[in-house]
């Protein structure tokens, strides 16, 4: 059999131009991908941190609510004949509920009239558990509300609580939560941090835990009007409230 030469025209030789633009393309090709795979490693999420980032989900704004005279945990006259005195609980449904019907009407009439001096008290129902027990929601976010009173916010830290209200340790009043609705009102976040990490409040929310038990508060919201509580065990209707109202001013 005959050998047979590869012919000119199909030899490679190094050196010529089409091999040194292979070599080129090559080279380029190679750094595009070192360059991309250290884009991906720069941009990729860490691990550890994306699992310390804490949940907060989406939080519910309110329309600040004026109350005459707030202050603090009060609102209205100090001097007035009656005085009207809540305990609540920030997880409790029916609480929710009280808050966001009948008490704006309590406000804007018996209050910024002058009538009524009004003031809230933690009760905690829903979470019993110790302040060291995992699920302390209800305890939290009693901690947090008393911290914002401190900066005159509590009432619409108190609304913004109950608007994003879904259930009972459910997450709502987690940290995170608590902390992201007291930046959503634009608070001194040095000053509410620094109080609700040491738990400021402590005492004054189990003074007032006592104080209801005391007053033979067995469910929330309890409502009294001079000391005397308006229908126990049930929520009173606001002409229930207008009744007691008009008859301790009678005394």
């Amino acid at each position: 059999m005959d050998n047979i030469m590869p012919s000119s025209e199909n030899t490679v030789v190094a050196g010529e131009p089409g091999n040194k633009r292979r070599i080129i393309i090559l080279g380029m090709i190679m750094v595009a991908v070192v360059i991309l795979i250290l884009g991906c490693i720069a941009t990729a999420p860490r691990t550890q941190e994306a699992t310390l980032a804490p949940v907060i989900g989406t939080v519910y704004p309110i329309t600040p609510r004026a109350r005459f005279k707030a202050d603090g945990v009060a609102a209205g006259d100090p001097n007035a004949k009656v005085r009207i005195d809540v305990y609540e609980d920030f997880q409790c449904p029916a609480c929710r509920d009280y808050t966001q019907s009948l008490e704006p009407q309590i406000m804007r009439n018996e209050v910024t009239s002058g009538r009524v001096y009004y003031v809230f008290h933690s009760f905690l129902v829903i979470d019993q558990a110790t302040w060291d027990s995992p699920k302390k929601e209800s305890h939290q976010a009693a901690n947090a509300a008393m911290c914002t009173a401190d900066q005159n916010r509590f009432w619409d830290y108190h609304d913004i609580l109950f608007n994003n209200w879904t259930g009972e340790n459910v997450g709502d009043d987690t940290d995170p939560r608590l902390i992201a609705y007291a930046q959503s009102l634009n608070l001194d976040m040095q000053k509410f941090n620094a109080c609700f990490k040491a738990n400021s409040f402590k005492a004054k929310i189990d003074a007032d835990i006592a104080a209801g038990a005391k007053l033979g508060v067995d469910g929330t919201p309890s409502i009294f009007v001079n000391g005397v509580q308006v229908t126990p065990g049930y929520m009173p209707t606001y002409d229930l409230i207008l009744q007691a109202v008009s008859a301790a001013e009678a005394k």
